[in-house]
């Protein structure tokens, strides 16, 4: 009995040591996390704030434990917009498995204590500023399967203790600034199947310990300063590898033979190294969608050569999507066989190499081809044009500095989905076919150094779409400029110089408000410069020289304050040359040969104007009359005052609101007359609760161009968003929301109530109809460029960031989409249409008791469920409206079937990036970002910022500031966008 007792008093003590040791460790997870969270400066989601002793530790947001021992193993706080530093309390979560804190905004260092977590498998840090070196003793956490340190500030070099995580098999430190040498251990690694280092500042050679990675699907190298050549027998070395990346770095030597043995390859991406030799057979790449390997010293320059036998071996893959050999020393003619190519390929891209001869006819079984760029070649042949018009799914075609003979073909009318057309520095004749007309994508015409001649078809100056530019120099075309030029209302540039066109200037281009060049130089015109051209206030570049224009320069110039060159030497002006504004600059102005002209700025060496006149002595009668008239006029401005004074004293309303901005109240009849009686001639939109109309009005004595908006009082909600609107916008004020001036509040002729807002006029309407304009002969549509879509984003975004931020109590708009955005004469956007908006009260209850939240595919999918309005509702708002404006899609497009939405349409792109890009874009921007202007990672950024704001979580979207940073980070980037490494040829 007594051996019974002694032995459960034992028990008993070693189960009370057990839940004391339990405890203790229980406390230290406990404290670890209360000193992570000590770090953490920032929580505007307050995912942080069930981290206290009013539950346990294990329930608190982002914390997982086991179910054993109650410790904790998951830490997952991505995407909670974080900022702070990791505390080096980390370590002591010592059963973690797994640490995800992407996507925040922490900074400093990884601690180094990270290392004693022994049973972490994943590390996720990536999108952070997190600097300082990768730890050393990361060895320590010896279970780690994946590590993601992608798009952080980290230096030095990479650890050589990396190599010995022997169970690693996803490593991605991509987008740091990592320096120093790819390390041999890497080649310790025998489990790993991603690898990725690109973006960063590595050098030295690819050791050869890496090939022997046997596993490897993906290996990323590129943007680096590697050097030294790849293993002869690197296909074979790597037989699972899909995705092989090394473009921008130094490589040298010839590309290994064995690739013809990496039959899983999907991506194959080579450009600008230093490559050199032939290519070799690609016959075993069944799987290949993607290869690149433009920029290098590959081929042989030979005109009889087989520098492009290896065209003919791709056949095999069956999936290719892009093939990119630009830039290189290719020789010899294009295989007939390059026409079986998989019909899957849209992109063909080979410019600027020494290929002659002619296109074969069998390219044009490339059915689904959209981009074929072959300019800066030796092609020839009368053949091959003709061929290219029957390729009607072409959205590029760049066939210019070849020696390519023959006619423009009537074919080229089928290619109705062409966004830009080159053919300029060849020995093309004829006249330009009247077919064009059918191309009504276009957006690029450049014709230029040809043989071309004829009039110019008034049918080129129906394309309405054309917007970034019309080159129809160094040809022969003969008679005058068609005033039908008036249409191209959204050209940029417009070069006609150096043909035989004759007459004046049409006083219609003018109308051609969006030109920033215009070349006129070297032709015949004649007559004076027409006063209309006053209306291009954007112009950068004019150039008139070399004509028989006459008459005075007109002062408008002055006051064209983009204006960086005015050319108008040799030519037959008289007069003063005017030096005010801009012109005030003699680097701006060009007149020599002029020999009539005097006066200006002493740089241009002109004569003095002789000003003087000789004085006339006015008669005794004239002076009388002059008298006479004289005090005439005096009393009628004394009456017409008087009487001014009168009626605004008898008409005297009551002021609306204490707001400056906000002027005495307008009459019924005064709206009533200023409207023509709201004709519908005047209607300029419908919305949900009324329709807004244009006029003009006298406020304070001015005469101003108005938008009406009449509320339809009969439409249930009408009277409370007219309310709502009254009380949100009477004090706030800025540069992108739209201005009000006045209400009006009264009865119309029939007595019934009537209630009206009177806004600024904004001149260029609104947003959806930049984005989806209705084709109209009178009207045509009108074209964003990828620099005017960005600013646009950044306007709303500053407009959101104000009523979100920055006003005494946070305002939601409630209704933010493209009919509710308008854009002025200068293209700054203006958010309007306040009739949904809703004040939050410090407590983040609405004032508003109005039921309609939002517009259907704008509208977040939390309203849809009944919650409250908030300041994350807008923001879903805001990323479906950018991702809109950058894919031209509606959120409700007709193309989305199975649950498919914008949103998730572009995330799915993004994931697979590369190819799938081009797909989502806006076929208007797709130019721009093929010849380089815009970089593909800059729309990227936009479209993934886009899809941050419209997530389904209100507590995962980006807020206004976040965004309104983001935004304007690219508009900077894209400021300073490098250019190629090396320039290509024939440019």
């Amino acid at each position: 009995m007594t051996r019974w007792v002694l032995t459960c008093w034992v028990l008993q003590l070693c189960f009370l040591h057990l839940a004391d040791a339990t405890h203790l460790s229980n406390e230290t997870d406990r404290l670890a996390l209360l000193e992570f969270k000590s770090k953490i400066s920032g929580d505007p989601l307050g995912v942080l704030s069930s981290w206290n002793d009013s539950r346990q530790f294990c329930f608190w947001g982002g914390v997982s434990c086991s179910r054993r021992h109650v410790r904790v193993t998951v830490l997952d706080l991505h995407s909670s917009r974080l900022s702070g530093s990791i505390s080096p309390h980390i370590g002591n979560l010592t059963f973690l498995k797994k640490l995800d804190l992407n996507n925040n905004t922490f900074h400093g260092a990884i601690p180094p204590e990270i290392g004693r977590l022994r049973r972490l498998r994943t590390l996720f840090l990536y999108n952070n500023s997190l600097g300082g070196e990768i730890p050393s003793n990361i060895s320590g956490c010896s279970a780690l399967a994946e590590v993601h340190v992608r798009n952080n500030k980290l230096v030095g070099s990479l650890p050589r203790q990396l190599g010995f995580l022997y169970g690693l098999q996803f490593f991605h430190a991509g987008g740091n600034r990592l320096t120093g040498s790819i390390l041999p251990s890497f080649g310790n690694l025998t489990s790993i199947r991603i690898l990725a280092l690109g973006d960063n500042q590595l050098n030295g050679e690819i050791p050869s310990s890496i090939f022997n990675l046997t596993l490897l699907t993906l290996l990323s190298l590129g943007e680096n300063r590697l050097r030294g050549n790849l293993p002869w027998n690197m296909g074979t070395l790597l037989p699972n590898l899909e995705n092989f990346y090394v473009p921008f770095n130094q490589l040298t030597g010839r590309l290994p033979p064995s690739l013809s043995n990496a039959s899983n390859m999907v991506q194959l991406q080579l450009q600008v190294n230093n490559f050199t030799g032939s290519v070799p057979s690609m016959a075993s790449s069944h799987n290949l969608l993607r290869l690149n390997i433009a920029e290098n010293f590959l081929g042989s320059g030979k005109v009889n050569g087989d520098d492009l036998g290896f065209l003919s071996t791709l056949t095999n893959a069956r999936k290719l999507q892009a093939l990119v050999i630009s830039i290189n020393n290719f020789g010899g003619s294009l295989p007939e066989q390059i026409g079986n190519l998989s019909s899957s390929i849209e992109i063909l891209v080979l410019d600027n190499n020494q290929i002659s001869g002619s296109i074969p006819e069998g390219l044009q079984n490339l059915v689904n081809l959209e981009v074929l760029l072959a300019n800066g070649n030796k092609l020839s042949g009368a053949k091959s044009l003709s061929i290219i018009g029957n390729m009607q799914s072409l959205v590029q075609l760049r066939l210019d500095n070849n020696d390519i003979v023959g006619y423009v073909p009537l074919s080229i009318g089928n290619l109705n989905r062409l966004l830009v057309l080159r053919l300029a520095n060849n020995h093309i004749d004829g006249e330009i076919p009247t077919a064009i007309q059918n191309c009504k994508s276009l957006i690029f015409l450049d014709l230029s150094n040809n043989n071309l001649s004829g009039v110019i078809p008034t049918q080129l100056m129906g394309l309405t779409s054309l917007s970034i530019g019309l080159n129809l120099s160094y040809n022969h075309f003969t008679g005058s400029i068609p005033i039908e030029v008036e249409n191209l209302k959204n050209l940029g540039s417009l070069d006609l110089s150096h043909n035989m066109l004759s007459d004046s200037i049409p006083r219609s281009l003018g109308k051609c408000v969006s030109l920033e060049s215009v070349q006129l130089q070297a032709n015949l015109l004649r007559g004076m410069i027409p006063l209309s051209l006053d209306s291009l206030r954007g112009i950068r570049l004019f150039d008139l020289s070399n004509n028989n224009l006459s008459g005075q320069i007109p002062k408008f110039f002055e006051q064209m304050h983009s204006l960086q060159l005015l050319n108008l030497s040799h030519n037959k002006f008289e007069g003063e040359v005017p030096t005010e504004g801009v012109l005030n600059n003699s680097i701006i102005i060009l007149v020599i040969g002029n020999v009539n002209l005097c006066g200006g700025l002493p740089e241009l060496n002109l004569p003095p104007c002789n000003l003087r006149r000789p004085k006339k002595r006015l008669s005794y009668k004239l002076k009388v009359c002059i008298s006479t008239v004289s005090s005439m006029i005096l009393l009628i401005f004394i009456a017409s005052s008087l009487l001014v004074f009168w009626m605004k004293s008898k008409g005297k309303q009551h002021i609306v609101s204490s707001g400056d901005d906000f002027h005495t109240r307008v009459s019924y009849q005064s709206l009533h007359k200023a409207t023509n009686g709201f004709s519908t001639t005047n209607l300029i939109g419908v919305g949900s609760f009324g329709s807004v109309y244009k006029g003009v009005v006298n406020i304070n004595v001015e005469e101003i161009t108005i938008a009406v908006k009449v509320f339809n009082l009969q439409h249930r909600g009408a009277s409370k968003s007219f309310m709502t609107e009254c009380e949100v916008l009477k004090n706030i004020r800025h540069r992108n929301l739209v201005r009000i001036l006045t209400v009006c509040s009264g009865v119309d002729y029939q007595g019934n109530d009537f209630k009206a807002l009177v806004y600024e006029f904004v001149v260029n309407g609104s947003l959806e109809n930049w984005l989806h304009p209705v084709e109209s002969v009178d009207d045509p549509p009108r074209r964003l460029k990828f620099h005017q879509r960005l600013n646009v984003a950044i306007n709303i975004a500053s407009a959101l960031d104000y009523i979100h931020n920055l006003c005494e109590t946070p305002i939601v708009h409630c209704d933010l989409k493209p009919d509710n955005v308008l854009l002025d004469e200068d293209m700054v956007a203006h958010v309007g249409d306040f009739g949904l908006a809703a004040n939050l009260s410090l407590n983040g209850e609405t004032t508003s008791s109005i039921g309609i939240k939002g517009t259907v595919g704008y509208a977040p999918p939390e309203y849809g469920m009944g919650n409250e309005i908030s300041i994350e509702g807008d923001m879903y708002s805001f990323g479906i409206l950018l991702l809109e404006m950058f894919t031209g899609r509606r959120p409700i497009d007709e193309s989305f079937s199975d649950g498919v939405n914008l949103q998730n349409f572009v995330n799915t792109a993004l994931l697979g990036q590369g190819s799938t890009i081009p797909k989502v874009v806006d076929p208007i921007l797709l130019n721009e970002i093929l010849y380089g202007r815009i970089p593909e990672k800059a729309l990227i950024s936009i479209l993934e910022i886009g899809v941050a704001c419209s997530f389904d979580s209100p507590q995962e979207r980006l807020n206004s500031s976040e965004v309104l940073t983001r935004l304007n980070r690219q508009l900077a980037l894209l400021m300073i966008c490098s250019k190629p490494k090396r320039e290509a040829k024939g440019m």
